[in-house]
């Protein structure tokens, strides 16, 4: 019996590590399809609409719970959606790092939306956590040439986007709950493709002209990486509180600064290191207050 129980708390923090582990060295097979020519957008495309073979079933597999909340499958598909293609294109322009660092400033949006959207109220130890969280963007985002506070390009911008969608979808994979992990798996894979789809179309992006083994190699890595990695980053974050798997998750640091490191010799500054410290600080801190919280 002791076992049998052992099991389910063993395996969703095997399924965020395994989530963390993908999403942490998926830049580099993306930067490889793009050096061929197929730029990030429509290696996108390609990876989600192989994921969508499936989500189109599973969609109407689960259509009765969809219907039952149909404004919160929406807003995680879009929450989700925009999270997954944001980071996508941060990390292939940007020093993957630094992306990673800024999309992790999740205890700010999460101090944030509690407060403007949930009426809650701010406690001294959600003003720590926020107070550390900003010193740390401050530290990072802050250039000593120019004096300017704000990101400094367009990747920057879409980490922290990212980030603050990671911290909207958390909170709507917590409340649908009961809602079916394969639909909300789904719902993610087709945000993400119409967030895309949308996006070449306003941005007018011709459709590269491309080896054929390419686009099967962008399916392969839709079905064998980001659909195996949202569904164990699913199960994970509705099987254990959010601030245990936002702890766990951070693992993505730790594999994308390896990785940067090892295939690409990526560099990351002292200055930016110190931000990233007070950021993982929040994120820790955030956890233990928590702990006794259900």
């Amino acid at each position: 019996m002791q076992a049998s129980k052992a099991v389910p708390g063993f395996l969703p923090v095997l399924g965020l590590l395994f989530s963390a582990t993908l999403w942490g060295i998926s830049w580099y097979p993306l930067r490889l399809l793009e050096q061929h020519g197929l730029e990030g957008l429509w290696a996108i495309i390609a990876s989600y609409s192989a994921a969508m073979l499936a989500g189109l079933w599973l969609l109407w597999r689960y259509r009765g719970e969809i219907a039952r909340a149909p404004g919160f499958v929406l807003a995680l598909a879009l929450s989700s959606g925009w999270c997954n293609a944001a980071f996508i294109m941060a990390v292939l322009d940007g020093t993957v790092v630094r992306v990673m660092l800024l999309f992790y400033l999740s205890p700010i949006w999460t101090v944030l939306l509690g407060w403007l959207l949930l009426g809650e109220a701010m406690s001294r130890r959600s003003l720590a956590i926020f107070s550390i969280a900003m010193t740390g963007a401050v530290i990072m985002l802050w250039d000593p040439e120019t004096g300017s506070l704000l990101p400094s390009g367009h990747t920057d911008w879409l980490a922290l986007s990212s980030g603050l969608a990671f911290a909207v979808s958390n909170v709507l994979v917590r409340r649908l709950r009961q809602t079916s992990l394969f639909l909300k798996a789904a719902s993610n894979w087709a945000g993400v493709l119409g967030i895309a789809i949308l996006w070449v179309w306003f941005a007018d992006l011709p459709r590269p002209e491309v080896v054929s083994h390419l686009w099967w190699s962008a399916a392969a890595l839709g079905l064998a990486g980001f659909a195996l990695a949202t569904l164990s980053l699913q199960y994970g974050v509705t099987q254990m509180p959010v601030h245990r798997s936002a702890v766990i998750l951070l693992f993505q640091l730790v594999v994308g600064a390896l990785s940067s490191l090892a295939l690409a010799s990526e560099r990351i500054e002292p200055r930016e290191w110190l931000g990233g410290l007070f950021v993982i600080m929040a994120a820790l801190l955030s956890s233990r207050i928590r702990e006794h919280e259900p």
